[in-house]
């Protein structure tokens, strides 16, 4: 009996968990509705994805910035990442504040975000967990065979366009 129910506890934690939601908040900029994930911020002459990406080329520091740009891609597997394009041939990586908030898996469209920007490089082990979280096949995963260079960015609030 006491097996039974260490079991039954141990798998409601493990479902508990796995399942963890975060709160979407609605929030009304200039007549649009946006859904807050994340830490609340006034949203004040956001950067485009381009204006960003010219600044960085130029700095090496990091940037704190409010972004203004479209999702490209999201984590399949938990919302705990997002790309949005940055220029003909780079993505900027998006990841969240402390792992403390994630967007929904169908997440798209306009998103704005506070947070901080900066290149890094992205190992290739890395890049082949992010690969296998986008869905990629095994191929594609075993393609990558160097580490690349990445603008990054994280935010630590999110406003998802309704």
């Amino acid at each position: 009996m006491l097996n039974r129910l260490s079991l039954l506890l141990l798998l409601l934690i493990v479902v508990g968990c796995k399942n963890q939601k975060t709160e979407r908040v609605p929030v009304s900029i200039d007549s649009k509705t946006y859904a807050l994930f994340g830490e609340e911020f006034d949203v004040t002459e956001p950067l485009s994805v381009e204006e960003l990406a010219q600044q960085m080329d130029n700095q090496n520091d990091t940037l704190e910035v409010i972004l203004k740009g479209n999702i490209k891609e999201v984590c399949s597997k938990k919302g705990c990442w997002m790309t949005l394009p940055l220029g003909a041939n780079d993505d900027l990586m998006v990841r969240f504040k402390d792992y403390g908030f994630f967007v929904p898996l169908d997440a798209s469209g306009e998103v704005l975000l506070q947070g901080k920007a900066f290149i890094s490089e992205t190992s290739i082990e890395d890049l082949r967990h992010y690969a296998e979280d986008a869905g990629a096949s095994q191929e594609e995963i075993k393609a990558i065979t160097s580490p690349k260079r990445t603008y990054s960015f994280e935010a630590s609030g999110v406003l998802l366009a309704e």
